[in-house]
């Protein structure tokens, strides 16, 4: 027990120093009060698939944390970064074995624990889909073991469906909210998210028992490659097409008819091995919609989602933006 607490020093001590950075000094007389300051941390998984430039503006904050999620190869552990989708991708294509499990609570309590020690009053913890993952419950189990309020919000959904939710509760947490407004945002960002996805195997998803409803398809004609989607935080079969050259054009429609039908959409897309084909798909998907290519965020699958569907994935979220 002593080595955990010795372990949690480090990030303790970084999130005093950047608590003690926020916290501003008296107003010099005549000038305006500055802004609101976080009360509330905002904490996820790597599930989220958050763009770099995301993350380092959350990090700057100075009230978001993101725990990474391991994926395993046999005996090697990876976690999400270059060097680990380098070795996913190796594992992948030559038929390794690749699985995840349930992160262990400690892992979010040495988080939490960290937030606590800096000052917070409370925390809303977002995370993977409780249907396709542990990761909420071992985030409950963390909750218990702090002396501060933890909101942990099981989203049903991943990817930057989660993602976008992230954002909106940061935000909120940003301009000073509490924990129930921060709670509130996050929840209207989730609501009506939707992904679809095409793979170009089910076998990924088969083998990681992860596949839902789509189960169905497996055995069946090989030719079809099936349009995905995650529903009630299952993964589910959405329409079957017979090549792979007339689904990535079907995602395609799929996306810009779910996107008209908001009136402020936000989309991004994600891919494992790749990026060429999604770089194409996220300009083709913004030139229908006459957006700027940049309005479609681009992330690669983290490597806890990118184990079960494999390579070659191509993804997108569309959702409401705050």
């Amino acid at each position: 027990m002593a080595d955990d607490h010795a372990a949690d020093l480090p990030a303790i001590a970084w999130l005093k120093r950047r608590w003690g950075r926020l916290r501003p000094g008296p107003a010099p007389a005549g000038q305006p009060p500055s802004p609101p300051q976080p009360r509330v941390a905002v904490v996820t998984d790597s599930s989220a698939a958050l763009p770099e430039e995301w993350t380092a503006e959350f990090e700057h904050a100075g009230c978001f944390a993101s725990v990474v999620l391991p994926v395993m190869a046999g005996d090697e552990i990876f976690t999400d970064g270059d060097d680990a989708d380098t070795a996913l991708s190796i594992a992948l294509a030559a038929g390794r074995p690749v699985r995840t499990s349930r992160p262990a609570p400690g892992q979010f309590e040495r988080v939490y624990r960290g937030f606590e020690q800096a000052g917070f009053d409370g925390i809303v913890s977002l995370h993977l889909s409780g249907k396709l993952s542990g990761t909420a419950d071992a985030a409950r189990v963390a909750a218990e073991r702090v002396g501060l309020p933890v909101d942990v919000v099981d989203s049903r959904t991943a990817g930057m469906a989660l993602g976008f939710a992230v954002r909106a509760a940061v935000r909120a947490a940003a301009e000073g909210a509490d924990a129930a407004t921060v709670r509130a945002a996050a929840l209207r960002g989730l609501t009506g998210a939707e992904v679809f996805f095409y793979v170009p195997s089910l076998e990924q998803l088969r083998r990681g028992g992860r596949i839902g409803a789509a189960a169905s398809l497996v055995g069946t004609v090989l030719a079809i490659k099936p349009i995905l989607c995650v529903r009630d935080g299952l993964i589910v079969p959405l329409e079957r097409i017979r090549t792979a050259a007339r689904a990535v054009p079907r995602l395609r429609e799929l996306a810009v008819q779910a996107a008209r039908g908001r009136r402020t959409p936000a989309l991004a897309v994600h891919y494992f091995g790749n990026r060429g084909e999604a770089e194409r798909f996220a300009a083709d998907v913004a030139g229908d919609l006459g957006l700027p290519t940049d309005d479609v965020a681009l992330s690669p699958m983290p490597a806890v989602l990118a184990a079960h569907t494999g390579l070659g994935v191509l993804a997108v979220i569309v959702a409401e933006a705050g």
